[in-house]
């Protein structure tokens, strides 16, 4: 860098020129040379705001745009066009510093952030003296007009231009807590519908020119495409901000086993539960359940309640025992806030004529599903059933959770119904979860699951936690859709996939039952623990396969063994979860006897345990050796098939893998 002259590059805010830093102004007053983009029609937004410091003796320096949002015969097209426009502007404001005249380029903004400054800052910045001035931004100034928190705390703000592709904006709106968007204008079409598709449209504001002229704010969902210049923004402010705390009620559930979960979804150790079609409980679940001192099912509209003051619909649903409703519901918030006096802010749900009513906070009384009396509504049988609602509705679609028809009601009594998402988290921390599910998890209201997988979720203002057990899978699907019938979002938490021996089939059997038809539910993929283990050992995946449980709580061992025989006989790679646990011990050697009979004992087994987790421990062994005693609950094994191979590579590293074609079938002479 040689000389005196410097480059300036200015932010001025975002319109009002009261917006401007003191330090704008005076770098403006140090400089002989402004500059500032425009279009070719030549008026310039950032000259306009910056116009009262202006003096008569300074060189104006205009950069106008070849092309905006008009076709371009350059050769290199748009880009090509653009390039050249920098480089010669950029020569423009050397020949000026080489001169020894300071030059400010000014920005509307901040420079660093999506200005035109920035490519005059690349091209120049390490050949003078250079100072960049910070300004408001779009965004900051959007959120103070619409007086609403951008974040909070922990919450993430993702500012996207709306110019990415559909598909990548709907990925990013799902997968953050707050999001800025930038550069509307002709891409705001694109930019509706991925707020639609990820379910954030009714969250999503509308802020144009904002400081400026013109400045103009609404609900996004009510402004029509053809109205919308560039100078506008979408925001979708953080979760935190817009949710009212509940009070806290309840205390975690103590009746969390101590036993691992399985590699995906639901341990299936648990001793067969009452199901949606209200088959019995098995003494084992209903022991289980009794010794957990968690709140009841028919709790979703009564956990803040006082003594005494329980409504009428707090029961357990029909065919429930009080013992194993109390089996799951243990809530979990973060603190309410408080009214003075130190009491917890009073929380709001619908009444019964459809009207917010406040729910007292939480003060000493019974469980919540019990009578004033201590006794559960379910003993002896009498327990009060809710009113069944017809018309189903199960969805893939986030759109799918709408207002039931005007005058309808739920059986909260309000006018809304809620959904259930059925969220699979992957087999270990967050760089497994989809932005999807993500996205999900963030946006709902109640989270309901298993102690284990609740925990991977991280903790979110005004948020309810719901903790259960791994032996109530129905009972839990049914809290989840009796919570959204009364208007709650609720996000059934899952391990793996939900589909894969998880919570997806309990929710969707319970969707089923008339009671539960209008709730709408959905079902987000999550990354199993057969594709996380293969991807950890190679490709042994990379052929046929199937998938079989080898626990025998839900099934007996007799179906096992036939359909591992018919599996084997196939020459199928097996994934088989559930292989083993502190009460089986038995079904690993079992299985592997079985596949003797049909494999070669050097055949590849893939020993994946704790995928993801801080004991991953990932080895193949052959098949004979496959040793019972290192096989638990959060081991997955990978069998291979005839074609499997297991080879090492000259760095020391195995890699299993299975050829995707197979040896044609030999042609007798």
């Amino acid at each position: 860098m040689t000389g005196t002259a410097r480059l300036y590059g200015v932010g001025l805010g975002p319109g009002d020129p009261s917006l401007m830093t003191l330090r704008a102004v005076e770098a403006i007053a140090a400089a002989d040379v402004v500059a500032y983009h425009s279009a070719r029609h030549g008026r310039s937004i950032a000259r306009a705001i910056a116009a009262r410091h202006i003096r008569a003796d300074h060189i104006e320096e205009p950069l106008v745009y070849p092309v905006t949002t008009e076709s371009t015969d350059h050769p290199g097209g748009y880009r090509g066009a653009m390039d050249a426009f920098y480089e010669e502007a950029a020569e423009r404001l050397a020949a000026h510093l080489d001169a020894g005249r300071s030059v400010a380029v000014l920005a509307e903004g901040d420079p660093l952030f999506y200005g035109s400054y920035m490519h005059m800052h690349k091209r120049l910045a390490h050949r003078y003296p250079t100072e960049v001035v910070p300004g408001v931004t779009s965004m900051a100034a959007a959120a103070a007009r619409l007086g609403t928190p951008l974040a909070e705390g922990g919450e993430v703000l993702t500012v996207l231009p709306g110019t990415l592709p559909e598909e990548e904006l709907a990925a990013r709106l799902a997968a953050t807590d707050a999001a800025v968007v930038m550069k509307l204008g002709r891409t705001f079409p694109a930019v509706r519908r991925a707020l639609e598709r990820t379910g954030r449209l009714a969250e999503a504001h509308y802020v144009e020119r904002a400081t400026m002229p013109g400045e103009r704010t609404a609900d996004l969902s009510e402004v029509a495409a053809d109205s919308v210049p560039y100078f506008a923004v979408a925001v979708v402010p953080g979760r935190a901000g817009r949710i009212v705390p509940q009070p806290t009620a309840g205390q975690p559930a103590h009746g969390d086993t101590e036993q691992p979960p399985a590699p995906d979804g639901e341990a299936p150790d648990a001793a067969q539960e009452a199901g949606p079609s209200g088959r019995p409980a098995s003494a084992g679940a209903v022991a289980a359940a009794q010794a957990a001192d968690v709140l009841s099912v028919g709790s979703a509209a009564a956990e803040s309640a006082p003594r005494g003051q329980q409504p009428a619909d707090g029961t357990l649903p029909a065919g429930r025992t009080a013992a194993a409703g109390r089996a799951l519901g243990a809530e979990e918030q973060a603190p309410a806030d408080t009214v003075p006096g130190g009491r917890a802010a009073a929380a709001t749900l619908p009444d019964a004529g459809g009207r917010t009513a406040p729910v007292p906070a939480a003060t000493p009384g019974p469980v919540p599903g019990e009578r004033a009396d201590g006794t559960p509504p379910g003993a002896g049988g009498q327990g009060t059933p809710v009113a069944p609602v017809t018309g189903g509705a199960v969805s893939g679609r986030p759109e799918a959770a709408r207002p039931v028809a005007s005058g309808a009601e739920t059986p909260g009594g309000g006018a809304e119904l809620g959904e259930v998402v059925v969220v699979g988290t992957g087999p270990a921390g967050p760089l497994w979860l989809t932005p999807e599910s993500r996205g999900a998890l963030a946006g709902a209201e109640d989270l309901v699951g298993y102690a284990t997988y609740l925990d991977r979720v991280p903790v979110r203002p005004g948020q309810r936690r719901h903790r259960s057990d791994n032996r109530v899978e129905a009972e839990r699907a049914e809290f989840a859709l009796e919570l959204a019938r009364r208007g709650r979002r609720v996000a059934v938490v899952s391990g793996g996939d939900p589909g894969v021996f998880a919570m997806a089939t309990a929710v969707l059997e319970a969707a089923c039952e008339p009671r539960y038809a209008d709730v709408p539910v959905r079902v987000l993929p999550g990354v199993t623990a057969a594709n996380a283990a293969a991807a950890r050992a190679g490709a042994p995946l990379g052929h046929d396969y199937a998938t079989l449980s080898l626990s025998d709580r839900l099934k007996p061992w007799e179906v096992i063994a036939g359909r591992l025989r018919a599996a084997a006989a196939a020459d199928l790679v097996l994934a088989l979860y559930n292989p083993g646990s502190r009460s089986r011990t038995w079904q690993v050697a079992k299985a592997r006897e079985l596949l003797l009979e049909h494999r070669a004992p050097d055949t590849p087994v893939v020993v994946a345990r704790d995928v993801g987790g801080p004991d991953e421990r990932v080895r193949t062994v052959r098949l004979a050796d496959l040793e019972p005693a290192e096989v638990d609950m959060r081991t997955l094994l990978i069998v291979g098939s005839s074609q499997t191979r297991a080879v090492l590579r000259p760095g020391g590293d195995e890699v299993v893998w299975t050829p995707r074609r197979y040896p044609e079938p030999s042609t007798p002479a």
